[in-house]
């Protein structure tokens, strides 16, 4: 067998097993057997990249990120439904069809929320795929579609012209698990699946949207060359039968087996691992959908039944202050046991303190209950007709519940956290962000590795990382002598590092790379910095009134007096080895863009800095300079309008004639 035909057979077998995982919920192949015959695939392609093709699994990231999305018109309308709010109106639309049309079947289908969608099929090959937009023109989503893995790239004994419309969604698992994420990342919260699934599909940049996986459900054929059906549900299965992941649907003639459907998905909602937001009745057959018609808005043969939102009451039986991987203090409710939208609820997010006092939420309270997007529980509002006499407004704490460390509200939000550089509820954070490449750079000290450092007992602050042994690490998991001589290696090293980046390393609140360099050069060492007033802070370029009240909070909590005393007393460098600022760009405002080959972000913007210009992140009349790299975009395309001048990192370099720190 030539390189040509394995690498066919290849994408045949992995495509299938790809459809009996992702849509027939029926693994194939064992998770090793199909990673092993992936790579094969991958190493095939990369000798010789003649045998990619688009539907081969190893495509699936997606293409290069894009500017913006072009504008797609739908070869058949994507319509929106009318929608209904109780069983009353339903049978009036019952009976407006069987009037015109007869007694007729229907189809009960639960309605996904998430993003609608078409995708066109050439010759078995998915070509395009774009969202509803206004139902005739929408936008082009094809390279983020690829992403998602229940999608099929190829269909076999496909029509040589196929379109198809389904629902972008995103499962309440993944929901759960990218706030997690974002929590930890101190980025906004989603408000539900459906905003993360239309924010993820329209990520200008694929890899992005590969990251959230998204999934999707078929429920339509818009059109099909060579291909006739006489009923909906009849076009479902054939769907199926070409590999998409369909809706689950239910034929009925009589009102009472639709209304009782509709019924029995809103009380299961929890058995779909997606959400959803009602139940869609549709007409059947499909001459009858053609002769009813549509109006301006929607089409007279179907409408959406919209699931009031379930609320309920319950008591509040205490409040509990959780303490997350970033310091911020989360209130939580303890409720007594309520079911709700298919699961028992025991507690409710509270949200932050300000909600607590707006809401005047207390201890003993009745409240109305509800999952906000069918998910997580939140309180609506207090019943004050039964507030129990003697409750107390609730007080937020003043020091942090885990390890007693005064905690303060963040200058620019409602969030109350605490600062502790050795608090238990962040040590995980603190380390992995001062072992970071940003920062004390230790080398193979990732997630992992500090993980399993402090389950094992052998690190529970920064500080200990510096009394590691080789012989106390080589009795680890995934730990030899040589792995354990490395990391030991890379941890003296890093004692040797400037105090810029031990200032960065600190943690210490909106001191990045940028303010500790300036710190750095202007007191030149550790103990200069600890002493320093917030006056003379705020006379430094680069630090504000806030950051120099974090700085001078930082340095007086107790923990972080430990915390350097521990730094000190294992050699680490307290001292700065940087000269003094250059003024070779002094005055100078410039731009970065593009992939930079010969230094980072970070480093390219410090090299700027040290010689006195400063960095924006836009293009303005303002600007003096654009640095640009590979792939730059639309910021090159705007300093050639304006006629701003562009360099390269070395004219960047001659200009500054300074190195960039290692």
């Amino acid at each position: 067998m030539d390189k040509r035909e394995r690498a066919a057979e290849l994408r045949r077998i992995l495509n299938k097993a790809n459809v009996d995982y992702y849509v027939y919920d029926n693994p194939t192949l064992e998770d090793h057997e199909y990673d092993m015959l992936l790579r094969e695939l991958e190493e095939l392609e990369r000798d010789n990249p003649e045998l990619i093709t688009a539907d081969s699994p190893t495509q699936r990231v997606g293409g290069a990120a894009v500017s913006s999305f072009a504008s797609v018109t739908h070869e058949v309308p994507l319509e929106s439904l009318q929608d209904v709010f109780s069983f009353e109106e339903v049978s009036a639309f019952l009976d407006r069809v069987r009037d015109s049309a007869g007694q007729v079947s229907f189809d009960v289908e639960p309605k996904v929320d998430g993003l609608s969608v078409a995708l066109t099929y050439e010759n078995g090959l998915f070509v395009r795929g774009a969202t509803r937009g206004n139902g005739t023109v929408g936008e082009d989503v094809t390279e983020n579609l690829r992403t998602i893995r229940s999608l099929p790239l190829s269909i076999e004994n496909a029509p040589a012209h196929l379109v198809v419309r389904g629902e972008v969604y995103m499962s309440k698992k993944v929901f759960r698990r990218l706030n997690e994420e974002r929590e930890a990342e101190e980025k906004p919260l989603f408000a539900n699946p459906r905003n993360a699934a239309a924010g993820s599909l329209r990520q200008l940049d694929p890899k992005i949207a590969a990251e959230r996986s998204l999934d999707i459900v078929v429920f339509n054929v818009q059109a099909a060359s060579g291909e006739s059906f006489e009923l909906h549900s009849r076009s479902i299965d054939y769907l199926k039968s070409l590999g998409f992941r369909t809706i689950p649907h239910w034929e009925y003639t009589d009102a009472e087996g639709i209304t009782d459907r509709i019924a029995h998905i809103g009380n299961n909602r929890d058995e779909f691992d997606y959400d959803i937001d009602g139940a869609v009745i549709k007409v059947d057959p499909l001459q009858v959908r053609t002769a009813l018609g549509s109006t301006a808005k929607a089409p007279r043969w179907a409408v959406a039944f919209k699931y009031p939102p379930e609320v309920k009451e319950t008591r509040i039986t205490d409040i509990l202050i959780q303490v997350g991987r970033t310091g911020v203090l989360t209130p939580k409710a303890v409720v007594e046991p309520v079911r709700l939208a298919g699961t028992t609820v025991t507690n409710a997010t509270l949200h932050n303190a300000d909600m607590i006092s707006e809401k005047d939420i207390r201890i003993g309270d009745t409240v109305k209950i509800r999952k906000a997007g069918e998910i997580i529980p939140e309180i609506l509002e207090v019943v004050f007709s039964k507030r129990p006499e003697g409750t107390e407004p609730f007080r937020f704490p003043t020091v942090c519940p885990v390890c007693g460390e005064p905690v303060s509200r963040d200058p620019d939000g409602v969030a109350i956290r605490c600062r502790g550089a050795e608090c238990p509820a962040q040590r995980l954070r603190h380390i992995i962000h001062f072992a970071s490449r940003e920062a004390m750079d230790i080398d193979g000290m990732g997630e992992a590795i500090v993980s399993q450092l402090l389950t094992e007992g052998l690190i529970s602050s920064a500080g200990d990382i510096y009394s590691l042994t080789a012989d106390k690490l080589e009795k680890l998991d995934r730990f030899g002598k040589k792995s354990a001589e490395n990391l030991i290696r890379a941890i003296e090293k890093s004692k040797q590092n400037d105090l810029s980046r031990l200032i960065c390393a600190l943690g210490i609140p909106q001191v990045g790379t940028s303010a500790a360099r300036a710190l750095a050069r202007h007191f030149g060492s550790l103990e200069k910095l600890q002493n320093a007033s917030a006056e003379e802070l705020t006379g430094i370029q680069d630090i504000g009134g806030i950051t120099a009240l974090n700085i001078v909070r930082w340095f007086e909590s107790k923990q972080s007096q430990h915390l350097i005393s521990l730094l000190t007393a294992a050699g680490v460098n307290t001292e700065s080895n940087e000269e003094p600022s250059g003024t070779a760009l002094s005055g100078l405002t410039f731009v970065l863009t593009g992939t930079l080959s010969r230094h980072t972000r970070d480093e390219a913007k410090a090299l700027i800095e040290s010689a006195g210009g400063k960095v924006s992140g836009s293009v303005s009349k303002k600007t003096n300079y654009v640095v640009a790299g590979e792939a730059a975009g639309s910021k090159l395309t705007k300093a050639n309008e304006l006629g701003i001048t562009v360099i390269s990192e070395e004219d960047l370099e001659k200009m500054t004639g300074y190195v960039i720190m290692d």
